[in-house]
């Protein structure tokens, strides 16, 4: 029942997402546009089909895909505080942004505006994350020890900032302004195309997630018992990682690092669902992401308003105190 109700909240939610925004749009015309009619006035099948669609289904795969990735981490490295970007990727696709935008004006023009344009933001995130995971690859295949795989991502991310941080020192408020926007998370703007490749990434790294259902369960109570279950500890770490890194690279690369959700919604299933399973947590989590995404989204739009709010800021704001309310209440009940 739990599972039909977080359903139904999807797609009321992603109705009431589409609806919201500076201009509003009557239900009975974003229904007809969404069932291939026509909307009454060519401007609001404008605006549904090429902005609020596209949005609301970017945030749903954000969602989706986020939670999936900080599930996968607190599970592999049983640390509650784990989340998506532990590995350094968020790191290493600012790093790729922050030479692209702070390094052009050093590029002859034809070339900066080429790796300006949204694309090549794309491509240098998509690689700044790609050259961090081969690097966390490398060292997972050297290293035994899960929890120096943790600390090597982290020294990972302290390395990319330090570079960031002596790239922004160096650039113009131009530069730092087109850096910090990219930074905040952005879930408009993406083309059909684009939306395209990252339900590909999103839906092959839940697919191996799901293949990892088995091995998850087995290391909730340690590595030392998955392998007496028979399960293939460095295979089973490997496909983790490479489902994390699919996941959060390729979202950071299209909607930017956005925070918290990663990080939380795992702890948000676990507390409604009263369980440790990861078959449950899996379906759970995935559609308590979209919910808390399309909620973050909706909110950064408020109706009749023109000013969009960054979907970083709303997302920690929102989530946050839900957390630590969950927690209390958890601590109480206990109690």
């Amino acid at each position: 029942m739990l599972f039909s109700l977080l359903a139904l909240g999807v797609l009321v939610l992603f109705f009431t997402n589409i609806s919201l925004g500076s201009i509003s749009i009557p239900s009975k015309e974003i229904f007809n546009s969404l069932t291939g009619g026509q909307a009454t006035k060519s401007t609001w099948e404008y605006i549904i089909i090429n902005y609020r669609l596209p949005k609301a289904i970017t945030a749903i795969l954000v969602g989706m895909g986020l939670s999936i990735s900080g599930l996968l981490m607190q599970t592999l490295f049983r640390n509650p505080l784990a989340g998506p970007y532990v590995l350094g990727l968020s790191s290493g696709a600012s790093l790729g942004v922050a030479i692209v935008i702070l390094g052009a004006s050093f590029l002859p023009h034809s070339i900066a505006s080429l790796l300006l344009s949204s694309y090549g933001i794309v491509l240098a995130s998509s690689l700044g994350s790609f050259l961090v995971l081969m690097a966390v690859l490398v060292v997972s295949f050297r290293l035994r020890d899960t929890m120096a795989i943790l600390i090597v991502g982290l020294m990972f991310g302290s390395l990319t900032s330090a570079v960031v941080g002596t790239l922004t020192y160096f650039s113009t408020a131009e530069q730092l302004q087109k850096f910090t926007f990219w930074s905040m998370g952005n879930l408009g703007n993406l083309s059909w195309s684009a939306i395209a490749i990252l339900a590909v990434c999103v839906i092959v790294g839940l697919l191996i997630s799901l293949f990892s259902i088995k091995p998850l369960n087995a290391l909730l109570l340690g590595e030392n018992y998955a392998r007496s279950m028979g399960i293939n500890y460095n295979k089973a770490r490997l496909l983790i990682i490479l489902a994390t890194s699919i996941l959060a690279g390729s979202i950071t690369a299209f909607a930017g690092p956005i925070a918290f959700i990663g990080l939380a919604v795992p702890h948000m299933a676990k507390l409604v669902f009263q369980s440790s399973n990861h078959t449950i947590l899996f379906w759970s989590t995935i559609l308590l992401g979209a919910i808390i995404m399309l909620v973050c989204d909706s909110i950064s739009q408020l109706p009749n308003i023109d000013i969009t709010l960054p979907i970083n800021a709303v997302t920690s704001l929102f989530g946050a105190p839900i957390v630590i309310w969950l927690l209390v209440r958890k601590r109480k009940m206990m109690g």
